[in-house]
């Protein structure tokens, strides 16, 4: 375990841990961070915390220093730009007749790189469209093409379980998840119940999936067949919890088993 704290950035909502180092930050301070060589205004979304080291995406950076009000009035002048950048850019987009939705645009603190983040149904050529902002902001541009999920993740929500979205809050990356896990879990395959906002699969069906997978290891598929001391019987249905397991005989009896 390590002292790290959760430091969250506009640049698309991305969330990364930090080591605190002698800055002495907690819940709430805004801090600088350098990211590819350019600086970022972060603001801290936990107190330090102690974190397995298996949470960490590669190397710990160290929070360069907290914000001070120069680098505070830096990034609210960044964002007076970044409100005209974004209907520029819109607008360039839609002149060279490119189909792409610009959702966010972003700058580093020290206005040495712009992002521009955008949804688009296929691969888009935007090399025009950069040289363009480029000459006109005077600075790196980079286009991002985002996913459906990052923009859910971008404006937020509530989930079926009537709080706050995961990735809103506390997911710092996407995992993998598929419709198997689904399956494991014994859920109805019905798009309603196990979709999103983003109408792709919750994330939370990652949460439970290795534990299912582990309770149902000692227990038999649903559809096997097993012969009992009251005849030959098909299993319709398993309890994981309970450990339990329910035969159908060939008369039609239902019997429990329990392994």
């Amino acid at each position: 375990m390590i002292d790290a704290v959760l430091v969250k950035f506009d640049l698309f909502f991305d969330k990364r841990y930090y080591a605190p180092g002698e800055w002495g930050v907690k819940k709430g301070d805004y801090v600088v961070v350098v990211i590819d060589e350019n600086e970022y205004l972060g603001v801290c979304e936990s107190d330090v915390i102690k974190v397995s080291k298996k949470n960490i995406d590669g190397r710990l950076e160290t929070i360069r220093r907290k914000a001070t009000d120069a680098d505070l009035s830096q990034a609210k002048e960044n964002k007076k730009v970044l409100a005209k950048a974004i209907k520029e850019a819109k607008k360039e987009a839609q002149k060279l007749d490119l189909n792409m939705n610009i959702v966010q645009v972003d700058y580093s603190l020290d206005r040495k790189q712009m992002f521009f983040f955008f949804l688009a149904d296929s691969r888009v050529d935007f090399r025009e469209l950069a040289k363009k902002l480029a000459a006109r902001y005077r600075t790196r541009i980079e286009l991002r093409q985002i996913g459906i999920r990052d923009k859910a993740k971008q404006f937020g929500g509530l989930g079926p379980c009537g709080l706050s979205l995961c990735c809103n809050t506390f997911l710092t990356d996407f995992s993998s998840v598929s419709i198997n896990m689904a399956k494991n879990q014994f859920l109805a395959l019905n798009p309603s119940k196990i979709n999103g906002l983003c109408n792709r699969l919750l994330c939370c069906l990652n949460y439970e999936d290795e534990t299912y997978s582990y309770l149902k290891k000692d227990l038999p598929k649903i559809g096997m067949k097993m012969k009992t001391d009251q005849g030959e019987g098909k299993v319709v249905s398993i309890d994981v919890f309970k450990k339990a397991y329910k035969l159908e005989l060939e008369n039609g009896d239902i019997l429990e088993r329990t392994v």
